[in-house]
């Protein structure tokens, strides 16, 4: 007999998918050589990935780009050794960066040209790197079909047209389930589901925006055109890059140390403010930073399910427990109240 779980599931936007209210971010799996952070070890991952669905996380998200495929190859190894149920689990992937020869390679650190690379016709979303894009994916997964394709930052060298359409042939050729969308603005997402809807074609069911108590622009835009549509929510950095998990103090992980979006939020205005109340309402709680700032996210009208990846399981347990903390409205207030409006991050 199956084991009760206690993760709640919800439903991704108006599509009838569910998904797990934490889904599990796989972009720390990967090449070390790829951010100096990664975990490369597989029996590690396949504890991780584990771990998770014995918590009830069913939905996991990777990309193409994260250490070159690498994570997808890792994540695909750990379902089909630990014979994942495939009915029940979501494989989310996404697409658009350039994917390295080798797994070590960061081309989006990089800076450079892929067509000086040797990768033309590598990156954007015309029709013909949505096709490759996709079998790749699958072979490394060693899937038959991706749940949730999302498309990972808008192309401005490519028509909508071209792009919805071939988004909804490799539904309709059954490689891909869904389809979702990855940070961009909101005039960009509202013209490609407009096209979709307009044309009869597969529209979104999800935006993967950058959305956290220290990072909050996608509330003026993005999020009232989400709700608009009825596409689910489901923010990458929920945690603001471990930043939310420790005070401004606190001792720096290896991560903390080498990821350059750490210094953006340092550097932006209030973020030490609001460090502060989410310390101060922990402490309040018995609880720790980490669970506040997801219950947070959870709390936050038009959010489905927030997006975490830990290389700790020990972390990541922790986190998991953030589904079941309730917040007042009082608490929410306060937590936001130092909030300041500060430069978008992500897509710009």
């Amino acid at each position: 007999m199956a084991s009760e779980k206690k993760m709640p599931y919800v439903r991704l936007g108006n599509s009838g998918l569910k998904v797990s209210k934490i889904i599990l971010g796989t972009m720390q799996y990967g090449s070390p050589e790829w951010q100096k952070w990664v975990i490369g070890d597989e029996e590690e991952v396949v504890k991780h990935v584990k771990f998770a669905y014995e918590a009830g996380i069913q939905t996991f998200d990777t990309a193409d780009v994260y250490s070159n495929g690498l994570s997808e190859i890792l994540l695909g190894k750990a379902i089909k050794k630990l014979g994942l149920p495939r009915d029940e689990i979501v494989v989310m992937t996404k697409l658009y960066n350039t994917v390295a020869r080798d797994f070590g390679t960061n081309m989006i650190t990089l800076g450079k040209d892929p067509d000086t690379l040797g990768y033309v016709n590598q990156r954007g979303l015309s029709r013909k790197h949505i096709f490759q894009a996709v079998k790749h994916s699958l072979e490394r997964l060693q899937l038959d079909y991706i749940d949730v394709l999302q498309c990972h930052r808008f192309d401005n060298n490519t028509p909508i047209e071209e792009t919805m359409q071939a988004l909804h042939d490799v539904v309709q050729a059954g490689y891909v389930r869904y389809i979702g969308m990855s940070s961009c603005w909101a005039w960009q997402f509202h013209a490609m589901q407009n096209y979709a809807i307009n044309n009869k074609l597969t529209p979104f069911i999800s935006m993967q925006n950058h959305h956290n108590l220290l990072y909050r622009e996608e509330e003026r835009e993005m999020m009232p055109t989400l709700k608009h549509f009825g596409v689910g929510c489901i923010p990458w950095s929920p945690l603001a890059r471990g930043l939310l998990t420790r005070p401004l103090d606190g001792n720096k992980t290896k991560r903390g140390e080498t990821d350059f979006f750490i210094g953006k939020y340092s550097e932006a205005p209030g973020t030490a403010a609001v460090l502060k109340r989410v310390e101060e309402v922990a402490n309040k709680k018995g609880i720790s930073m980490a669970q506040v700032a997801i219950a947070w996210s959870l709390h936050k009208e038009g959010v489905t399910a927030p997006i975490v990846g830990t290389t700790s399981l020990k972390n990541l347990e922790d986190i998991i427990a953030g589904v079941h903390v309730s917040l007042s409205s009082e608490e929410i207030k306060y937590l936001e109240e130092p909030y300041l409006p500060q430069s978008v991050i992500g897509h710009a």
